[in-house]
């Protein structure tokens, strides 16, 4: 199976994604972890262009088609293959981050950027993807270090964000909203149960064991 764990930046979506692959790894899955843009050689070099080289102007347009690009060589490269074993893949970000990111809050068309990702990926999603959601202004003062070039776009634009993210999963059935303002253990009981509930054979065993 295919999860992603999204959100605005704060929200502890990393950890919460580390947490759920130690989860399926603890229960005898093969997991694989990626990062989206990233995971390949490819994508390492546009999520630096993408994140941290700020000098380097980008328009909404051309930005987008450089996070396509970047998730069509991880789909190509490392999830379909991960897939095809029958491995568990955990994705740090997928399509939606995309739609939410340069659509809702950017102000490209949400339905064009959801054709050209289905081009990209080959028509490969996650079966589920994770939300962690949270107030903008609590999640901002989790943010430390440098920013990078979405976090330095200002509170405006991460509201924007986080109101796409709602948006998007008020209307899909494969996105779940997880509420990030709680202690760490509580949020990821929250999304093992989730998964359990939809998926008991895959996954009852090891949340039975881990609850021991």
């Amino acid at each position: 199976m295919f999860f992603s764990f999204d959100g605005i930046d704060g929200t502890g979506k990393s950890t919460q994604m580390d947490l759920f692959a130690q989860f399926l790894r603890d229960g005898g899955h093969d997991v694989l972890t990626c990062r989206d843009p990233g995971g390949t050689m490819l994508g390492e070099r546009l999520r630096e262009i993408l994140l941290h080289k700020a000098e380097i102007p980008l328009g909404g347009r051309a930005e987008m088609l450089l996070y396509m690009a970047s998730r069509a060589q991880l789909v190509e490269e490392v999830i379909q293959p991960a897939l095809r074993q029958e491995r568990e893949v955990v994705c740090d970000r997928f399509l939606l981050a995309n739609v939410v990111y340069q659509g809702h809050a950017g102000g490209l068309q949400v339905s064009e950027l959801w054709q050209v990702g289905r081009v990209a990926t080959g028509g490969t999603q996650p079966d589920l993807t994770f939300v962690l959601d949270m107030p903008v202004d609590a999640a901002a003062q989790r943010i430390t270090g440098q920013l990078d070039r979405m976090e330095s776009r200002g509170l405006d634009y991460m509201d924007r964000v986080r109101r796409g993210f709602l948006a998007e999963a008020a209307r899909r059935d494969d996105v779940v909203v997880i509420d990030a303002d709680r202690e760490i253990a509580e949020i990821h009981d929250q999304i093992r149960t989730i998964v359990q509930a939809r998926w008991p054979q895959a996954f009852a065993t090891e949340v039975q064991e881990d609850r021991r």
